[in-house]
């Protein structure tokens, strides 16, 4: 532990490890100091003026709430997340998918809540996704699919604001890692300190070892689904050089100038290489007859974007549902109409009209976002990619990205 510890939690953090022995392990590996405001940043927990004066109950339960924060990563996830999508991300919406699954798993377990506090199945109840029982809710869901799903919808998002406004919440994580040199715990080095702690706890039969549920939130998802399409499209625009019979290769040249010098029979021909004559094309094909959320479509107009740009490569939005209904070349003024576009909502879905429109451009890889609500015309020529929700069975041909909960 590095800088001077914090004074103010000295006497929570002693009461700790006779109430909740797996927090009291994971509590060793924070940095605990006095601050302005009671807040994480990074392995850092800070402690307000006041914090000494609280009842011992609520001081165990707030140092509680902060030692899960660090040992999940909420600060480094957070900036992460917006990272991924950039302006738009909001503190408060993190904060209260992250509290929530905090709260709810320390409420499970008998600790005392820091106030105001909100939990997560109430989170889960005000943003009108499902939730069978606060058990269920912590295994299905993590912070960063959470804060997303309240992200993707923006009546969904100022609903929330509002209502944490109302409780009284304000977010106690700050985005950003506390030891951006590397000399701090890795993701992976909490989830073997978290896991130790659990049995730990488990065994002793107190605190968030008894609770016996795997939390989703101790392995979210790793790599995003936008690094996934990112890596396929740059494999796909890529320029490769492609074998050409019409030009021999220099070696062969070489080998049969060595030949006829010497009188010895010809080496067999053998070809060349030259790169294509034409841009490589992207061709994005856009099911507007699921609910596509209007965050989904710009972090994949996001993606696409800086992709063709970096490959030179043409792209084309086609929106579809038995037919295609737009046809838009996204040159640099059609990327940011793209995300405000009037498309044609609701009717069936058939991938036949897309598909031909789609050859007719003679991509070099279709991105087709979809519920996969259709049956599939024959493999064509060309590369696809699926970008779908959780649920449908993968196509039969192309490459399937999973969008968790973003789109039905």
């Amino acid at each position: 532990m590095s800088g001077t510890p914090s004074r103010r939690a000295a006497r929570a953090l002693a009461h700790l490890g006779e109430v909740d022995p797996a927090l009291a392990v994971l509590s060793l590996w924070c940095d605990h100091r006095d601050g302005d405001q009671t807040e994480t940043r990074g392995d850092v927990i800070r402690y307000a003026a006041g914090f000494d004066l609280l009842g011992l109950p609520e001081q165990v339960g707030t140092v509680a709430h902060h030692v899960l924060h660090v040992a999940l990563r909420h600060s480094a996830r957070a900036a992460a997340l917006a990272q991924r999508i950039g302006p738009e991300f909001d503190a408060e919406l993190f904060g209260l998918a992250a509290d929530g699954i905090v709260n709810e798993t320390l409420a499970l377990s008998g600790h005392a809540l820091p106030r105001p506090a909100v939990l997560l199945t109430e989170v889960l109840a005000e943003a009108g996704l499902p939730c069978t029982s606060a058990i269920a809710a912590l295994s299905d869901w993590d912070a960063d699919r959470l804060a997303l799903a309240l992200h993707a919808d923006p009546a969904r998002a100022r609903r929330l604001r509002d209502w944490g406004r109302a409780r009284g919440f304000v977010p106690d994580v700050a985005a950003g890692e506390a030891k951006p040199e590397g000399k701090g715990q890795s993701a992976a080095d909490w989830r073997n300190q978290m896991l130790r702690a659990l049995e730990a706890g488990r065994k002793a039969g107190a605190g968030i070892g008894r609770l016996g549920v795997v939390l989703a939130d101790l392995s979210p998802g790793t790599v995003p689904w936008e690094v996934h399409l990112r890596g396929l499209l740059a494999q796909a625009l890529t320029d490769q050089p492609r074998q050409n019979w019409r030009r021999p290769a220099r070696g062969w040249i070489a080998r049969l100038s060595e030949a006829e010098r010497r009188g010895t029979p010809s080496p067999a021909f053998e070809p060349g290489y030259r790169r294509q004559d034409t841009r490589p094309r992207l061709v994005i094909g856009l099911d507007t007859s699921s609910s596509v959320e209007a965050l989904t479509l710009r972090l994949l107009l996001s993606e696409a974007r800086s992709i063709t740009r970096r490959s030179a490569a043409e792209a084309h939005l086609l929106a579809f549902d038995t037919t295609v209904s737009l046809h838009r070349r996204l040159d640099p003024q059609g990327w940011a109409e793209g995300r405000d576009m009037a498309l044609r909502q609701g009717g069936g879905t058939d991938y036949a009209d897309l598909f031909a429109k789609a050859e007719a451009l003679c991509p070099s890889v279709l991105v087709v976002l979809t519920d996969l609500d259709a049956p599939l015309p024959p493999a064509p020529r060309f590369p696809v990619i699926w970008a779908a929700p959780e649920g449908p069975a993968p196509p039969a041909y192309g490459r399937h990205i999973v969008l968790p909960g973003l789109l039905g």
